[in-house]
């Protein structure tokens, strides 16, 4: 995979912002993916932090920097000459292009997936009826965690409303590729909501656990993706309100670990018994044996399972 910066400086306008901001300071840089990859199949990939939208060839994000200090505003396009995006905010440009990177599953070599497909055929049919497909990740750890809190026991699209609203009223807003988008608040502007409608105190409590955790360092995802799986989950349990499906999402769908296999899913099991002709859903005997020609890429086989197998 290729990395470079275009030094190309364009034109952009600024949304309004509860947060005041000094300086918009447009940038670009070029990721060159190394195997298939579909811009417009993550852009589909309604989940968490956002929703499916008709793809118009511009793939629009606005998320909290790693770091938690800053956030960015990121239109993402692609073409034959790679993916391609432009950055407004205050940022280190480095980190912002790694953690798009690792956003879009871009920071693993898609080459050696594609051998996954060559050893199981079965997963070799999947990837041609979703070709470049790989799994969208949430854009932090933090991130990962409020969305937890947010949605747990409660109706998707309803949280999904709420996060947007307190991202408008206490995160910074963007204007990306024509369209308004709002980044969730950074751990120091969560920490000064007092309360917010719609959002119980429980909840909003659990948001500040949260953001304190982020500001201590303990949500970093470099720092979760070294530890190992089980340590790392333990300690996502500590926190209110990240229960075991919850910390398994953070490690899995935040940190970009792309190996680990879903032996608790019900839906994917089940999917997993019909495409290998099984009469019932794998026990866990079974799944791990037929997972094995999926290493190193079980996290992105699952995935791909439950996007596309309604597609055969």
């Amino acid at each position: 995979m290729a990395l470079s910066d275009n030094n190309r400086v364009e034109a952009g306008n600024m949304g309004s912002s509860s947060t005041a901001i000094d300086v918009a300071r447009p940038s670009d840089f070029t990721i060159e993916p190394s195997g298939p990859f579909s811009l417009q199949e993550s852009a589909a990939f309604g989940f968490g932090q956002r929703e499916a939208a008709a793809y118009d060839g511009v793939m629009r994000l606005a998320f909290c920097v790693d770091g938690y200090r800053d956030q960015v505003g990121v239109a993402v396009r692609q073409d034959d000459n790679g993916v391609h995006a432009w950055v407004q905010g205050h940022f280190d440009l480095g980190r912002v292009r790694s953690q798009v990177a690792r956003v879009l599953s871009l920071d693993h070599n898609g080459q050696e997936f594609e051998e996954v497909g060559r050893r199981d055929p079965v997963v070799g049919r999947l990837q041609a009826v979703a070709p470049g497909l790989r799994p969208p990740l949430f854009y932090s750890p933090y991130e990962a965690a409020a969305w937890a809190v947010l949605s747990a026991r409660r109706p998707a699209a309803q949280m999904a409303e709420l996060r947007r609203r307190l991202s408008e009223a206490h995160g910074r807003s963007f204007q990306v590729a024509g369209e308004p988008l709002w980044a969730f608040p950074t751990p120091e502007q969560m920490l000064a909501v007092d309360s917010f409608p719609g959002l119980p105190e429980v909840k909003l409590r659990r948001l500040h656990g949260i953001a304190s955790a982020a500001l201590e360092g303990r949500l970093d995802a470099g720092r979760l993706r070294a530890m190992a799986m089980d340590e790392a989950m333990t300690e996502l349990r500590r926190l209110d309100g990240i229960g075991p499906f919850y910390s398994a999402l953070v490690m899995v769908r935040a940190t970009g670990l792309a190996d680990v296999l879903p032996t608790e899913e019900p839906k994917f099991k089940a999917l997993v018994g019909d495409l290998y002709g099984l009469a019932a859903p794998p026990d866990i005997e079974q799944l791990t044996a037929i997972a094995e020609p999926w290493r190193p890429f079980r996290t992105w086989v699952a995935v791909l399972v439950r996007v596309a197998a309604h597609r055969l």
